[in-house]
């Protein structure tokens, strides 16, 4: 019996066997994926009502939209459905044919977001190459200056940017918005993350063949941080986008104004085109998203944030 059990053993090394995955494990995962059924269902169903045709949505939201009628004793109520009885675009019609003020909205959202994410990695890299690689007195503290200012809400520096933008004479302009979204701190806190492990035979290398800073910081360390590059820009993109209390606060004129502050006046006309237009101003965010994820997790990973 020992042979045989020998000769199975060798036959089948235990490395090679199908390991017990512990009950922890699969309580997390089944926790995981119910949290994710959960944060990804308002986008499904959003995609999913863009494509249903009025009547069926009155149909389906007219209670809750009603507030509630005598025929429900007063309780709102929405008959869910993922599957659109008859599939139309009509709704996506209205609002890239008939509604203009979509599209233009939509042109200022770009051309605000754009000149943030540029205005950020490129303040953000040449901050972030001075802190990792120049020695100077008082470095430590001025980046503990700057994770501070990261740590604390937006919303806290409204007030002074406001007062600031009024006395250049910028307020009412993009700039007033694109100046103070350029000079933030979480770009200049992962990109010098990144910054510090870059090994520093590289650079010593470079300087030995008559490279200056200019060069190694162009030929060296940019090209080195080409994920931590594109996990700031799919960051700053998604983060921007959304935009609310800026443009609400800074821009005064609605046509200037960006397509997140748009949607809350859209659905005045009808459910049906709201949701359309929810699902267009999303769909910018889920494709970037989906093109660099991979991007995104190789750069999070490799800046090493917890062992700086």
């Amino acid at each position: 019996m020992n042979y045989i059990i020998k000769r199975r053993q060798k036959a089948c090394p235990a490395e090679r066997l199908p390991r017990r995955v512990p009950k922890r494990y699969i309580i997390l995962g089944v926790l995981l994926w119910i949290l994710a059924f959960i944060f990804i269902f308002p986008v499904v169903m959003t995609f999913a009502d863009s494509f249903m045709s009025e009547e069926e949505i009155a149909q389906n939201y007219g209670p809750i939209e009603n507030n509630g009628s005598s025929e429900d004793n007063g309780q709102a109520y929405a008959d869910v459905k993922l599957i659109p009885e008859i599939v139309t675009l009509d709704q996506y019609y209205t609002i890239l044919k008939g509604n203009t003020g979509y599209l233009m909205m939509f042109w200022n959202s770009v051309l605000l977001v754009l000149p943030i994410i540029i205005g950020q990695v490129a303040i953000g890299s040449l901050a972030a190459y001075a802190f990792s690689m120049f020695k100077f007195r008082g470095r430590s503290a001025v980046f503990a200056l700057y994770l501070v200012t990261m740590l604390m809400p937006f919303q806290v520096t409204l007030v002074p940017n406001y007062i600031m933008a009024n006395a250049m004479g910028i307020l009412g302009q993009y700039i007033s918005i694109i100046f103070p979204g350029i000079f933030t701190t979480f770009g200049v806190f992962l990109l010098r993350q990144f910054m510090v492990h870059i090994p520093r035979e590289c650079i010593e290398a470079a300087k030995m063949d008559g490279a200056g800073h200019v060069r190694i910081f162009f030929r060296v360390v940019m090209p080195l941080c080409k994920p931590a590059l594109a996990s700031l820009l799919i960051l700053s993109f998604i983060d921007n986008w959304g935009m609310v209390e800026q443009p609400l606060i800074f821009l005064k004129d609605a046509n200037m104004q960006p397509l997140s502050l748009y949607l809350s006046k859209i659905n005045a006309g009808s459910l049906g085109v709201a949701f359309a237009a929810s699902a267009l101003f999303m769909l910018p965010i889920i494709l970037v998203f989906l093109y660099g994820e991979n991007h995104l997790v190789e750069g999070i990973q490799m800046t090493n944030i917890k062992d700086s």
